[in-house]
């Protein structure tokens, strides 16, 4: 059930749990099987209108936990997907430049020379505003999870722009004036660890450390997403892939890989995860020859 309150900020702040054992049963209706610790804290982010960031190496469930969250609580889902040279106008907005152009070009056709004020006030408004995802995420007065993915793929520079949107959830658009925020959205940040996030970051946020889930959660998740995989082949997947897992390799299975093995060897008509059958659908989870070599090589697939 959904009630509102205001904050101090004057943000509508409507929680979206009611309590940690409802984060837990609401993600697992969503595919999602969280533990005690995700729950508890994802319950706390939502509770106490902070940024949540998720930490751990790649394929460990980061991104699925606030996708998991958006279709929980039915919350559109707002993604910023962070790389090596994303900028400001690709995270908060940019100016349609062709549009503005081609006004530009009509007005002056129709008008002639007209004054800069007027052409000002046509090209540097809501029509030629392209909303990227931050300004998205502010704008919405909908329930919102804005998740900012891979964070630590970002410069340093987008950190401190974050900061700026995070603390205050308003945007600045010189022509148009600040939009603030109505609506607190629920933020998720994710890091895979390439870099350290700088402290101011992580002191405006609740920490949540995923890694990958022990066998007896690994073979739940397979069974809850793989149902006719069967209890005896999902144990084999996964003993198989934590095997793997062990090894010097470039790219350990994800939990998703693990995921898409189990619906390959169904989709096989498989019900063993022989010698042979991991020889051939090997490639499913290992996505680099040098992984695959030195798997067959530990586990004596020749």
């Amino acid at each position: 059930m959904w009630w509102a309150a205001v904050g101090d900020d004057g943000l509508v702040q409507s929680p979206l749990f009611g309590s940690a054992d409802d984060v837990g049963e609401r993600l697992r209706e969503a595919g999602y099987l969280a533990d005690a610790a995700t729950a508890t804290t994802v319950f706390l982010a939502d509770r106490l209108g902070k940024p949540l960031l998720v930490e751990g190496p790649a394929g460990v469930g980061k991104t699925e936990l606030a996708k998991a969250v958006a279709a929980a609580t039915g919350s559109g889902l707002v993604r910023l997907q962070c790389y090596e040279g994303i900028d400001e106008p690709r995270a908060l907005y940019e100016w349609d430049y062709r549009k503005q152009l081609l006004r530009l070009q009509v007005d002056r056709g129709l008008d002639g020379a007209a004054d800069w004020e007027t052409e000002r006030g046509h090209i540097f408004s809501e029509e030629f505003l392209l909303a990227r995802p931050l300004l998205a995420a502010i704008r919405r007065t909908e329930p919102t999870v804005l998740l900012v993915d891979e964070t630590d793929k970002a410069d340093v520079e987008v950190e401190g722009l974050l900061l700026e949107v995070l603390s205050d959830f308003q945007v600045t658009v010189p022509e148009l004036g600040t939009v603030v925020a109505s609506r607190r959205p629920f933020v998720v940040l994710t890091s895979n660890a390439t870099r350290e996030l700088t402290e101011a970051l992580k002191r405006r946020c609740l920490y949540l450390h995923l890694d990958y889930p022990d066998a007896v959660r690994e073979r739940a998740i397979v069974l809850e997403r793989v149902p006719e995989v069967g209890e005896a082949l999902a144990e084999q997947v996964v003993r198989t892939v934590r095997a793997l897992r062990a090894l010097e390799l470039k790219k350990a299975p994800s939990i998703a890989e693990t995921i898409d093995w189990a619906r390959t060897l169904v989709a096989l008509g498989l019900d063993t995860l022989d010698t042979e059958a991991v020889r051939t659908t090997l490639g499913v989870v290992l996505k680099h020859a040098s992984d695959a070599a030195r798997a067959t090589a530990e586990l004596r697939l020749n």
